[in-house]
């Protein structure tokens, strides 16, 4: 982004408006449901990850936190994965 005034985007407004001008710097919003079953199956993942993993470990650089994470995905997916069970079964009918 740069230093308000000095460089970067930030320089000048000339420079922030060709920023914000430039389609690819466009952001865009997908709204999903809440009760999408694919959201529920990533909590139930990343809730996994953490107890078993993350709460327990010291890492000195994000190289060996990647590593770690790497390597317990795979010791998790020989020896514990399997499907997740989805029990919601959608809301009454509504009339």
């Amino acid at each position: 982004m740069g230093r308000k005034g000095k460089e970067g985007i930030l320089q000048s407004m000339d420079s922030r408006a060709d920023f914000l001008s430039d389609e690819s710097h466009r952001i865009r919003f997908v709204y999903i449901p809440k009760h999408t079953s694919w959201l529920n199956q990533i909590e139930c993942w990343f809730s996994i990850l953490v107890r078993r993993l993350l709460k327990r470990i010291t890492v000195r650089s994000t190289e060996e936190l990647s590593q770690k994470i790497l390597n317990f995905i795979d010791y998790f997916d020989q020896h514990f994965a399997k499907p997740f069970v989805l029990k919601f079964k959608g809301f009454k009918d509504h009339k």
